[in-house]
């Protein structure tokens, strides 16, 4: 319950202190790995306000014993912090099919959230977003459950 709360406190401090210009579109690519394994996703992010936004994405992660295919969406509470510096963090959820060495196929959803940090190239006349990240989750389907977590190198095309 502890975990929760500190959760959706750094959660509602993001929303109240979020003073960044948020991109209307961005398209790319996250390459990274985790308790999943390692793969990437393509992912896109759709401007709501000028401080908030959604990233959508669908990926694929290769392990030892175990491949998923997933679709994951964030919310996000961009803050800036000094030129096109920005971080943000906001909740999730994650949809993904594994399938497993010895032909087990299961499903799996997860909830949790997404920190990270970005830059944005367009002070610079390129449409260009850089990002790392990290996507906490708890799976609570089949063998999902539990935490996962994933790290990922984004980056996206402006537009």
């Amino acid at each position: 319950m502890r975990r929760v709360i500190v959760f959706l406190s750094v959660i509602f401090l993001g929303a109240i202190c979020a003073q960044a210009q948020v991109n209307p579109k961005t398209i790319g690519v996250r390459l990274g790995g985790g308790s999943a394994g390692n793969g990437g996703e393509l992912s896109y992010q759709h401007g709501l306000s000028d401080v908030n936004r959604l990233e959508i994405g669908a990926g694929l992660n290769v392990g030892d014993n175990v491949n998923a295919l997933s679709v994951a969406a964030a919310y996000h509470w961009v803050q800036n912090i000094e030129g096109g510096f920005n971080w943000y963090i906001g909740p999730g959820a994650a949809f993904s099919m594994f399938q497993t060495s010895n032909a087990d196929d299961y499903i799996g959803l997860s909830v949790g959230g997404q920190i990270g940090l970005e830059y944005d190239f367009t002070s610079s006349d390129v449409p260009l977003l850089i990002s790392i990240d990290t996507r906490p989750m708890w799976g609570f389907l089949n063998d999902a459950k539990g935490f996962g977590w994933g790290a990922a190198l984004g980056i996206r095309y402006i537009w």
